[in-house]
């Protein structure tokens, strides 16, 4: 779903200014590929990104994709259909290696990139014609040379925006170029399966195919108000996609050191079924802001500050990056029970989220279990963003008692304000 910033320009979108030019980049089988660059005997095998016996397939090659396997799949299942496949567990620093690379390779021709995963990115060309040449061509260049310094395939799509952008990447797959020109956003996505927009996921689709909406055209002739009475705000940002319309600029992101929360309680508390409904809180705060930003963390630190004012932190490093709910939950509280040593009330409570990557897996690679927590995570993140915060609570937080001040920190910087957490 779009960020709250874009939500508001996409309702008062005054007078259109000149169109930029944007390409999206997506690098086709990613993990794969890189696999094959590092063992080229690879090359014409089907290769299968996975993890562990009871794990999902992180990607496939394109010769494994002919057997019907996809991302997602168990492996259990991809190694029925094609036995005869290479299973590599993934090598996950080579992976962000390559990834910084492509990165950097972006740099040198824009400021404005504004990476989405390990694997795609968008970069703003616009105005870069004096140094490079038209931005159409600096596009093709980019590809060129990610194929000829990385030994790697990447899908390109240029449009006016971002929207049209990562859709048109996806268009012509693998190795794919498209180009959408000025004034004819709407008339690509058109023809195109509702179901390619960004933020069409299976729920959705089925309610939009319930209203007898296939294709991108048929939701641009779903009347606003109607969309709007349906789904909400959601519904009237779905019109203005529908019509290839993104008023989002490219955004490189600071990088984030850490993403925590802490609260305060207004009377010093010793209840343990209020303190530890009050962690189960916080820790689905800042995992909500951590998926909000396409990151995992591997080290949790609990906080606690006593009624005398000590205050005491541990802190615990996770095998690998996640962020899902269930393990951050049950880490915070190994933490808490083992850290609380002073039997003093607790004035003040935080849990903190540090050692930050880019999400590098489409889904968990080790355990099926993990990503079904993930997208149960992911659609009560749409649920609270669409009605509020209580739409859905844990029972576990019903002892949570958010009257008081609450301190929130990310990338080091303090900010001090009144919150209510549902």
């Amino acid at each position: 779903m779009p960020s709250n910033k874009c939500s508001d320009i996409m309702r008062g979108m005054g007078p259109r200014a000149p169109h930029r030019t944007i390409a999206h980049l997506d690098f086709d089988a990613f993990f794969a590929a890189v696999e094959e660059n590092c063992d080229p005997s690879l090359r014409g095998k089907p290769v299968i990104v996975g993890g562990g016996e009871r794990g999902v397939v992180a990607t496939a090659n394109y010769v494994a994709r002919r057997y019907g396997i996809h991302s997602a799949m168990p492996l259990r299942t991809a190694r029925r259909l094609c036995p005869q496949g290479v299973f590599i567990t993934g090598h996950f620093e080579l992976y962000r290696e390559y990834s910084q690379r492509f990165r950097a390779l972006l740099g040198e021709y824009s400021p404005l990139v504004e990476p989405l995963s390990l694997d795609e990115a968008y970069v703003d060309l616009t105005g870069t014609e004096l140094l490079f040449g038209p931005p159409v061509e600096t596009a093709r260049l980019i590809q060129r040379r990610v194929a000829e310094e990385l030994k790697l395939s990447v899908s390109v799509g240029v449009a006016t925006n971002k929207l049209v952008a990562k859709v048109a990447s996806d268009y012509q797959k693998p190795g794919g170029f498209t180009v959408v020109p000025p004034g004819q956003e709407a008339a690509f996505l058109a023809p195109l399966a509702v179901e390619k927009l960004p933020g069409v996921g299976p729920h959705l689709l089925e309610q939009l195919r319930d209203r007898g909406v296939v294709t991108v055209g048929d939701l641009a002739r779903v009347p606003v108000p109607l969309l709007r009475l349906s789904f909400g705000e959601w519904g009237e940002l779905l019109a203005h996609r529908a019509r290839g319309e993104d008023p989002c600029p490219v955004a490189p992101r600071e990088e984030v050191k850490s993403i925590s929360k802490e609260h305060t309680f207004e009377e010093d508390i010793s209840d343990p079924g209020v303190l530890e409904s009050t962690l189960i809180a916080l820790t689905e705060e800042v995992c909500r802001r951590l998926r909000s930003q396409r990151l995992e963390a591997r080290t949790v630190t609990v906080k606690i500050r006593y009624a005398d004012f000590v205050t005491h932190t541990c802190s615990r490093t996770l095998p690998r990056p996640l962020d899902v709910d269930e393990v951050f939950f049950a880490e915070v509280l190994s933490l808490f029970r083992q850290g609380r040593r002073r039997r003093y009330r607790l004035r003040l409570l935080g849990v903190g989220l540090s050692n930050l990557t880019p999400r590098a897996w489409q889904d968990d690679l080790f355990d099926q279990r993990l990503p079904l927590l993930r997208e149960l995570d992911l659609k009560l993140d749409t649920i609270r963003e669409r009605f509020g915060k209580k739409a859905v609570v844990r029972g576990a937080t019903f002892s949570y008692n958010p009257s008081a001040v609450s301190y929130t920190r990310t990338s080091e910087r303090a900010v001090s304000s009144q919150v209510r957490l549902g």
